[in-house]
């Protein structure tokens, strides 16, 4: 059996209870969760995922978005395409 090391962290109490329930949905316990999140760091080399500060013009594209801003709306597929020009 592999030996095994206890992980204390502090992280914010909503952002816990919030996380949880979403490792509940997956049938996943937070320590499962961790040991994945940890596997994965050791196969990359690192993060699995991206770490980055966007840039202004992305920023105001996430603001303008969730504001509803500059939105298509489109039927489907074809739609889409039609308006993008393609």
């Amino acid at each position: 059996m592999a030996r095994t090391a206890m992980i204390n962290a502090r992280t914010e109490l909503e952002l816990k209870k919030e996380v949880e329930s979403i490792f509940k949905t997956l049938g996943l316990s937070t320590t499962e969760a961790i040991n994945i999140f940890f596997r994965q760091v050791k196969l990359r080399h690192g993060l699995p995922f991206p770490v980055e500060i966007p840039n202004d013009a992305t920023l105001k594209t996430f603001r303008d978005s969730d504001a509803g801003k500059g939105l298509v709306e489109c039927e489907d597929a074809d739609d889409m395409f039609r308006k993008l020009g393609v």
